[in-house]
């Protein structure tokens, strides 16, 4: 079954950096995705986690480890999304621990927005998704699948 994910969702991580599973996702996290996500780097943004489903993860993390290890970008590629990546399970309350490094370097501190991004979920610090959602797309960005869009 195809799992997507949308919705922006205002979270608030608790004392001990503990994310709780909005209502709206919890029938899919138990059970399309066997109660298994994996949290990691956002590679292309800064102050932005990424949290896969375990099955979407896995495909994701195999495409990544068969980059070449010989150019920089692939292995740092790699150390961003393999090497930091960890499997998190909802608790009774569908809370899931996130990694204290991955809040520290990320700024994820009390307040965060959880972004349903289709396949996988984002979870910004309210400040970085701020500043990301309020930069318009310059006519100078729109690259040539943007502009066939029929919005």
């Amino acid at each position: 079954m195809l799992i997507v994910f949308q919705g922006e969702t205002a979270i608030t991580i608790d004392d001990k950096g503990r994310l709780t599973i909005p209502t709206a996702y919890r029938e899919q996290v138990a059970g399309e995705c066997a109660n298994r996500l994996v949290i990691t780097y956002n590679p292309f943004e800064a102050g932005s986690l990424w949290l896969f489903p375990h099955a979407e993860w896995e495909k994701v993390r195999d495409q990544v480890n068969a980059l070449s290890k010989v150019k920089a970008a692939h292995r740092d590629m790699q150390m961003k999304l393999v090497g930091a990546a960890a499997v998190v399970e909802p608790d009774g309350a569908a809370r899931v621990l996130l990694p204290a490094s991955q809040r520290a370097t990320t700024g994820i501190e009390k307040k965060a927005v959880l972004l349903g991004m289709g396949n996988k979920f984002e979870l910004w610090s309210e400040q970085a998704h701020l500043a990301k959602i309020r930069q318009s797309i310059g006519e100078d960005d729109i690259t040539s699948e943007m502009a066939e869009l029929r919005l």
